[in-house]
């Protein structure tokens, strides 16, 4: 379980350089330094840490996190290999964590806006159960994989200080499937 005292290991990702690594490193480097500033001119910074973000979109293009889920959702091979597990959020639920911590009275720091630890047999499962057109891998095929997973993060400290999830991993997956569909992407 990681919680907000884990940082992304910038070293490792610039000498190992996974898919998406740039994008992990600014972000790491860009948090820390909007913190240390804060700190530096007495300034109240807080910053929200989102995992994989699913729902609905209003990009005119698929997001990558949305396509790399439903992939993922699909059985097939995303950039970051096969993945197996991974947290997830919906997309409002980010939202509305940025809203309850901009109007709360006292944040601080690092807080992380995860709701749930997904494995890919679950989001199988629900996908097959709901959508049969999409056919996704069956459960025994799932026991034989070997891939990506994906450590759970915690969100307790956003819980503790009142956030409450209004989107569990049904939603995430009808809303992301409905705006694909809409959007011509399925």
């Amino acid at each position: 379980m990681v919680d907000e005292s884990s940082w992304s290991d910038v070293d490792y990702l610039r000498a190992s350089k996974p898919f998406g690594w740039s994008y992990a490193v600014s972000k790491t480097l860009t948090e820390k330094a909007v913190l240390e500033f804060g700190e530096q001119n007495g300034l109240d910074v807080v910053t929200l840490i989102p995992p994989f973000v699913f729902g609905p979109f209003i990009c005119p293009k698929l997001p990558s996190s949305v396509d790399a889920t439903l992939k993922f959702a699909f059985g097939k091979n995303t950039q970051l290999g096969l993945v197996v597990q991974t947290p997830m959020v919906h997309v409002d639920d980010v939202a509305r964590a940025h809203v309850f911590l901009l109007e709360h009275s006292n944040p601080k720091g690092r807080y992380i806006c995860s709701q749930c630890l997904v494995t890919f047999e679950r989001i199988s499962e629900l996908v097959s159960a709901k959508y049969s057109k999409f056919q996704p891998p069956t459960l025994d095929s799932l026991k034989q994989i070997d891939g990506v997973k994906l450590p759970d993060i915690s969100s307790k400290k956003l819980l503790d200080v009142g956030f409450v999830f209004k989107y569990g991993l049904g939603e995430m997956v009808d809303d992301a499937i409905q705006c694909c569909q809409e959007n011509g992407y399925l």
